[in-house]
Order: C-alpha cells, then sequence, then structure tokens
C-alpha cells in the first residue's frame, strides 16, 4: 500500500490526490443525492440549462432587456435589438460553461455572441482571447426565419460570465429567450451536477466561498475530451504578432479517451497539463470525487511516453511540438502515485508500474556528481529560468523517489525501493550545502544565482526534503509570508506574477510549518479578497496569474485577454482546508490508513468530510473557550491516528475519547498535539479541556 506520513511535527508534509471506478463513482454520485451537506455553497446549476441574472450594460436603442434574464422569463417581453449595434450585455453571475441558444421571432437579420470571463473585455465586438495576441471573433447567426438558433458544437465556448448579444443588420431582431447550454462535467447527468460527496463549512464565511469556488473550478475545467484543445494558432500566432480584426476559434480536437477528461482550464488551454494536475487532483479527491475524468487524463499521457521512458510535458496534441520538461515529467509520475492513493486499484497500479519504473529511471539519470539533478531542459509552469541544480526540480523528484519507494513495497521490489530511498538520501544530503541562503532564510533557485524561488522554497517543505531540519522549515515560511504584497505571494521566478499554483504549494508549505494562522491569512488575501472579491474577477472560478500590483497581467503572456480565469492549478485551498484544517488525511489504499490532525488557527468550528472506495470520512471541531470537541468518522475495517489539538497555553488537558473512556490527564507534544494511535474505524468523540 502507498503511505503518505502522518503530520507529526513542524517539518511533516502530507501528499494527496485520487480515482475510482466508474461503476464505484455512480454510487458515489447516488448516496451524494440523498444528503448535500451546505448545498447552498455549491455553484454547480442544478439544470443545464442556464439564463443570465442581470444586465451588465446596454447599447440603445434596446427594449426589454430584462427579458432574458432568470427572473424575468415567464414575463411575455420580449428583447428586441432596434437597429445596428444595438446590444445588451448580461451576467450570469458566475463562470460557466457551453454552447449558446437563441430563440427568434424576426424572419431575418444578423446578431452577433461575444464572450468574457473578466468585465475587462466585455464588447459587442470581440471576445476575450485565447490566443497569444488578438482577441476572438463573435459568433454569428444569421437569420433566415423565425426559430431556435444554436451555437455550432465546435464552438462551444469553455469559460464566461458575461454574453454580450450584438444586432450587426440593419432591421431590428426581435430575442425571444436566450440561455446557455451548460457543457461541463459532461458524463454527470443534467440534474447531478450538484451532487458532491464531500463538504466543508466552517465559521468564516469567507473560507466556506473559497473550498466551494475549487470544487467549481475544477468542475468547470472537466469537459468533453472531443472538443480539447483551444491553442489552435501554436506556431502561427506568438506575443509578438499582430492581429488585424480578431481571430476565428473553435473546440474540436479529441485529446483522451472517454467521454469526460480533466484539463488544465476551461477557456483555455483545454489540454492535460500533469502539473496542474498535481493541485487541481487532491481539490476533486475532496469534492466530487470524479477519478474517472483523472483516469483518462493520466493515460493519454502515458500514451505518449517515449522509449526512454520520458513523458510529455503536456497531452495530445500538444505534445507535437518536442517540449521536455524534467519537472512535469516528475507530475506524470506523481498522478499515478496520487490516482493508487485515493481509489486503492491495485490492478491499475500494476499496470503502469512498468512505465512508472522506466519514467523514473530517466529522472534518475539527469542527477550528476554532485547527487542532484542537472536540469537542462527550461520547461516549466511558464517561470523564467529553469536549469543547473533547481532546487523546485530536485525537491519534487525527492519526493517522486519517496513516492516510488512506498510504491514498489506494495509491487513486491524492496530492491527498487531501496534503490530509490538511497538516491533520495544523496538529493537531501546535497541540496542544503549547495542552494541554502542563510543570510536570507530561503533556497537559491541554482548555484548561478541569488534569486529565492517561491516554487523551490515551497517544495523543498513539501516535499519532506527537510524533514531533519525543522528550524529551515520554519525560517522558509516566515521568509515566504515576508514577501506578501497586497495581492498575495510573489513568484520573482516568473517576473511580477503572483501564481495561485504555486501559492498552493506555499499554502501546504505553512501548513506543513505548523503556521495555521500564517496560511489562513494567505487564503484570505489572495483567494478570498482578490481573486473571489474583486469586480474584475467571475465571482465563482480561480484565475491562472496575476501582476503582484493586482493588474490581471500575468508575466508569461503578453495578451492579458488570454488568461484564464477557469484554471484547475489555482484551487490549492480546497483540498488544504479539508486535509489540514479540518485535518483528514489519507495514508494509504483509499484510506486503509488515515490521519485525522485539525488545524485551528483563529477560527472556531470546521465540518468537513469526504468518500473514498473505502468508505465516509468526516471530522467536525469546535473550539469554546477553554474545550475542544472533536467528532470523526472512519469505515470499518481502516485504521488511523488522530492528532488531538489541546487548548489553552499549559500544554495539559483531560481528555476523554478514543481510549481515554475516563477523563484523563495528557500532555502535548512540541506543536500542541496529543496523539491518540492505532485507532479502528468507527464513529468517535474527543473532547479536550485545558488545566
Amino acid at each position: 500500500m502507498i503511505r503518505r506520513p502522518t503530520c507529526q511535527s513542524r517539518n511533516c508534509l502530507t501528499g494527496l490526490p485520487e480515482m475510482l471506478s466508474l461503476c464505484s463513482f455512480a454510487v458515489f454520485v447516488a448516496a451524494a443525492a440523498a444528503a448535500v451537506p451546505y448545498e447552498q455553497y455549491i455553484l454547480a446549476p442544478p439544470s443545464r440549462t442556464i439564463r443570465p441574472v442581470s444586465v451588465f450594460r446596454q447599447n440603445e436603442p434596446v427594449s426589454f432587456p430584462n427579458s432574458i434574464l432568470e427572473s424575468s422569463n415567464n414575463s411575455g417581453d420580449r428583447l428586441v435589438l432596434r437597429g445596428f449595434n444595438s446590444s445588451v450585455s448580461y451576467d450570469f453571475g458566475k463562470n460557466i460553461a457551453g454552447w449558446v441558444n437563441l430563440n427568434v421571432s424576426s424572419q431575418s437579420g444578423s446578431v452577433g455572441v461575444t464572450f468574457s470571463e473578466s468585465s475587462l473585455w466585455v464588447s459587442s465586438e470581440a471576445s476575450d482571447a485565447t490566443a497569444d495576441a488578438g482577441l476572438d471573433a463573435p459568433i454569428i447567426f444569421n437569420i433566415t426565419g423565425a426559430g431556435h438558433y444554436k451555437a455550432p458544437e465546435q464552438q462551444e465556448r469553455g469559460a464566461f460570465r458575461y454574453l454580450t448579444v450584438v444586432n450587426y443588420g440593419t432591421d431590428n431582431v426581435t430575442v425571444d429567450d436566450l440561455w446557455v447550454h451548460f457543457t461541463a462535467m459532461p458524463h454527470w447527468q443534467d440534474d447531478a451536477l450538484r451532487n458532491y460527496s464531500g463538504w466543508f463549512h466552517s465559521n468564516d464565511e469567507q473560507l466556506n466561498r473559497v473550498w466551494y469556488a475549487g470544487a467549481y473550478t475544477n468542475q468547470i475545467i472537466t469537459i468533453d475530451p472531443k472538443r480539447g484543445d483551444a491553442l489552435i494558432y501554436i506556431g502561427e500566432v506568438n506575443n509578438n504578432s499582430t492581429v488585424n480584426g480578431t481571430l476565428d476559434w473553435w473546440v474540436n480536437t479529441t485529446i483522451t479517451e472517454g467521454t469526460s477528461t480533466l484539463t488544465d482550464g476551461a477557456k483555455r488551454d483545454r489540454l492535460v497539463w500533469s502539473g496542474d494536475m498535481a493541485i487541481a487532483v487532491p481539490g476533486i479527491a475532496v469534492t466530487t470525487f470524479d477519478l474517472i475524468s483523472i483516469r483518462n487524463a493520466l493515460d493519454s499521457l502515458y500514451k505518449l511516453q517515449n522509449a526512454t521512458g520520458q513523458l510529455p510535458y503536456a497531452g495530445y496534441p500538444f505534445n507535437e511540438l518536442g517540449i521536455v520538461s524534467f519537472t512535469y515529467h516528475l507530475y506524470a509520475l506523481i498522478g499515478v502515485a496520487n490516482f493508487y492513493l485515493w481509489s486503492g486499484d491495485k490492478a491499475y497500479l500494476d499496470e503502469k508500474w512498468p512505465a512508472w519504473k522506466l519514467g523514473m529511471d530517466w529522472a534518475v539519470q539527469q542527477i550528476d556528481e554532485t547527487g542532484l539533478a542537472n536540469i537542462t531542459y527550461s520547461a516549466d509552469w511558464l517561470r523564467f529560468g529553469m536549469g543547473g541544480h533547481n532546487i523546485e526540480a530536485n525537491s519534487i523528484l525527492y519526493y517522486t523517489l519517496g513516492l516510488g519507494a512506498a510504491l514498489a513495497i506494495d509491487e513486491s521490489e524492496p530492491d527498487t525501493a531501496s534503490n530509490y530511498t538511497t538516491v533520495a538520501a544523496k538529493i537531501q544530503e546535497a541540496a542544503i550545502p549547495l542552494l541554502w541562503q542563510p543570510s536570507v532564510g530561503l533556497f537559491r533557485d541554482n548555484e548561478t544565482t541569488t534569486l529565492a524561488p517561491q516554487d523551490g522554497n515551497a517544495w523543498a517543505i513539501k516535499s519532506g526534503l527537510l524533514s531533519s531540519s525543522p528550524a529551515l522549515v520554519l525560517k522558509i515560511s516566515h521568509a515566504l509570508e515576508a514577501r506578501w504584497g497586497a495581492y498575495g505571494a510573489p513568484a520573482p521566478e516568473a517576473g511580477d506574477a503572483v501564481s495561485p499554483f504555486v501559492s498552493g504549494f506555499e499554502l501546504e508549505a505553512h501548513l506543513a510549518a505548523n503556521r495555521t494562522r500564517a496560511a489562513l491569512r494567505l487564503v484570505r488575501r489572495m483567494w478570498g479578497d482578490f481573486m473571489l472579491g474583486d469586480a474584475r474577477m467571475t465571482n465563482s472560478t480561480f484565475i491562472e496569474g496575476y501582476a503582484v500590483d493586482g493588474a490581471l497581467h500575468y508575466a508569461p503572456y503578453a495578451n492579458d485577454a488570454r488568461i484564464s480565469h477557469a484554471h484547475g492549478w489555482a484551487t490549492g485551498p480546497t483540498s488544504a482546508l479539508t486535509t489540514y484544517i479540518g485535518g483528514i488525511q489519507i495514508l494509504s489504499d483509499a484510506g486503509a490508513t488515515w490521519a485525522i490532525v485539525p488545524q485551528v488557527g483563529d477560527l472556531s468550528d470546521v465540518d468537513t468530510g469526504f468518500s473514498t472506495p473505502k468508505g465516509l470520512f468526516s471530522s467536525k471541531w469546535e473550539l469554546s473557550g477553554d474545550t475542544f470537541r472533536l467528532s470523526i468518522t472512519a469505515p470499518k475495517g481502516t485504521k488511523g491516528t488522530v492528532g488531538v489539538p489541546l487548548p489553552g497555553h499549559s500544554g495539559k488537558a483531560r481528555l476523554t475519547g478514543g481510549q481515554f473512556a475516563e477523563a484523563t490527564e495528557v500532555e502535548s507534544d512540541a506543536v500542541g498535539r496529543f496523539w491518540v494511535r492505532d485507532l479502528p474505524g468507527g464513529d468517535y468523540e474527543f473532547v479536550a479541556t485545558a488545566l
């Protein structure tokens, strides 16, 4: 069984992820439909027919623009666009995806429709962008008689909050109805899109909204694989191109097998990227448990593995560019380990194991006489300067070797496990002497620079590379926090960028360091106040990246309009809130072993849970004065550990629960927890009262 460490110390980090058979998934959906906790926070629509909720702006002359709204749909009025360029821009209140539909009663005319995720790009002339330059063309409906008009299948718009309908003709056009057929999560029943198997609630409404926005982001990026790849102008349009007019757009490439697949972003790229999955998959596991979409995505990458063992930077057709990425190669290996962890599907691991070992062989071949991998491939998450004995790449390699050692044990290959462990130990020995900068309390990117990257320092903690150096873990956490700006955590390795992707790993690093309050401050500042609260955002899904000054500019791109506002790699808080704040950690085989280790921070109560093939896991806790109450559920036949936070400041409390039928005086460890070990699955309540 693959095992993850229980967080018992400042430097411990727990990994996550996903998987399940389609039939088991159906059982989850049915169970979720019976009772979905906190359903009021779920952003997924109750049906696939969606209408706008308000008018954003209008260009006169128009009549009855409100008639199209959900609240006025049966009013009897009809929208009339009176003459050329008259238009109405509608707001759906959240990011949605799908095909636009019109019912018109006019006999002739020309109606255009444009889309935008952000209010910045609302226009009657063009949609926001998918290419490296320019803007996307409107969909044009040439009216040849009264009736129903629907966007072509290949012009499914993957994400938009705003839709503008405009009269491109000279005669009046009467629109009787306008709606969108929602296309995300295509393999789920039309009325089941809100049937989550996981939940989260706390006394902080902002955190609740962040958790569910992450869940919804991961739903909207799950697409029909026949309508993938929005990057149709690669090689033709680049950052330096000048585009006259608008660019036609479409999505009609089959990118994986199956009826659904996980991608990076809803509007673009609509491709499989293993790095993005490292954040998205844990969020999916604790919300919808849509593991079949993840499996389809992973399978598509492994089908592209070459004879040397190298896995692609991204899925088809992007792989045909021949770009190699050391880190994304490792993320594809991590994906299999995560899939097995959440699913417990040994047959899946058996199938992938030869390819996995071949992939690890390729990665280890990059290690030189220093004991570290020397990176000669610059591609990563669009950061700059990847190369040399890079701390991010080597931390991820260390982490992946640890996963491989556990997988090898499950595959009855102790020699392979021992080899991986030996290689990992050499990385651990070499990294600190070569790359640590005591004067700044952070690792440098590689031996040729003093730049201290966000990604490498976050991963140094997350990977467990510093398991024997807890003091460095705290130094890194404090130093990273000291760099925060008004809009979040900077990624200096990507210019002036704020990366929600890398900040998701930083968030895990602060939690692994038991700096819970700092972690919650980061979630509120970045994901709550800005990514949800800013008027330019979608109020529902999380953006790919932006600038440290709050501009919606992402340093790797010249075309601001192409930034994705629904990107799975930005959903880190969703899994972190369940795994660390709620404390539920799956350690092996879909929860055959587990730990529940809540982190309190400045919160007073949390209720969270999810299901795996083993059954239901839940954690509900409350801190009231000097008393901490924790109620947990774990499936029968499993075994786990509970870390009970002791209230007060003395480090002592009276505890009941588990083996403590009567109140027993206990003492905390160095970080304020008392550990109850070897607890059989079941329902328990622990009550700790400070002394």
